[in-house]
């Protein structure tokens, strides 16, 4: 399978001051796809302007034609399934099936606690995370008139319709973020592709050949993991979020097609780069990203 090429673009721009035209210009650039977080807010762009996912990708939606669009990625911290399944239909619709929900356990910022709840425990969150999926899929499956009803420890569900269902079929593709043995069996269960953003302790302190001997790692397990389901590991993209790892691969064209290929190597089909936000963890040179852009996956081959 040949590696494709996506980016991220965060929400922080206003639309009609910048973020519309980055939409376009990621779809006339080539890249496969471009997703956006989807937090409350977050880290250093805390305390500046940020925007909600899900109106910034029908907006981002409905100025594009081929770019794939998507979360990287939606966590239970402040989501429902019942109503994030709305939401993600109507994106699927308006979109013309574009839409892949990539979606994670979440973290422990600005998000875990920003309705008001107490910090979940690790163990809580992996159960919540477990029962958010299993419960969406369901929600996004089941498109008839009696609707789903569920009751579960975390979230339930009443005769909550979701009718016509979503244009792609069974239902949009999930993206399962993890690396921890029950994050990894979800996305080898109810994943279409599984994303990873390398080993987070290795990214101050580490190499890059630390950085890929663990993903290397990360990747063997996924594939025990669909090997104990019953499932061909092939059947998933593989999606590599950068900018977390110790490599530097948008400093140069020749940094990016390296680290590219290493990855590449490694069964991923998707690298994921950052758009250029001068002054931030995420600031990089604009022309060497657009030639990065066009240029890198045809070296690849």
């Amino acid at each position: 399978m040949s590696l494709r090429l996506s980016t991220v673009i965060l929400p922080y721009r206003r639309w009609h001051e910048g973020a519309r035209a980055t939409w376009q210009q990621a779809e006339e650039l080539g890249f496969h796809a471009a997703y956006t977080y989807d937090h409350l807010s977050w880290r250093t762009f805390r305390d500046g302007p940020w925007f909600g996912a899900v109106p910034t990708l029908t907006a981002a939606a409905a100025v594009t034609e081929r770019l794939r669009l998507g979360t990287l990625v939606t966590s239970p911290n402040f989501r429902h399934p019942v109503t994030l399944a709305k939401d993600l239909i109507s994106l699927d619709d308006v979109s013309n099936g574009r839409i892949t929900l990539g979606i994670g356990a979440g973290g422990t910022g600005f998000d875990a606690t920003a309705l008001g709840q107490d910090p979940w425990s690790p163990r809580e969150r992996a159960d919540r995370f477990a029962e958010f999926v299993q419960l969406l899929d369901t929600l996004l499956t089941e498109d008839g008139t009696e609707g789903v009803s569920y009751k579960g420890d975390f979230y339930s569900a009443f005769e909550a319709r979701n009718i016509p269902g979503c244009v792609q079929r069974r239902r949009l593709p999930f993206a399962v973020a993890a690396t921890g043995p029950r994050g990894l069996k979800l996305a080898a269960l109810h994943g279409q592709a599984w994303v990873t953003t390398g080993d987070p302790k290795l990214f101050e302190t580490g190499t890059p050949e630390q950085s890929l001997q663990a993903i290397r790692g990360q990747v063997e397990k996924l594939g025990a993991a669909c090997e104990t389901l019953g499932r061909d590991v092939a059947e998933l993209d593989k999606i590599l979020l950068t900018g977390f790892t110790p490599d530097r691969p948008l400093d140069s064209f020749d940094a990016f097609v390296d680290f590219a290929g290493n990855h590449a190597a490694l069964g991923f089909n998707e690298i994921v780069v950052h758009w250029p936000i001068p002054e931030s963890d995420f600031a990089a040179d604009e022309k060497i990203f657009e030639r990065i852009a066009t240029e890198a996956v045809q070296q690849l081959g």
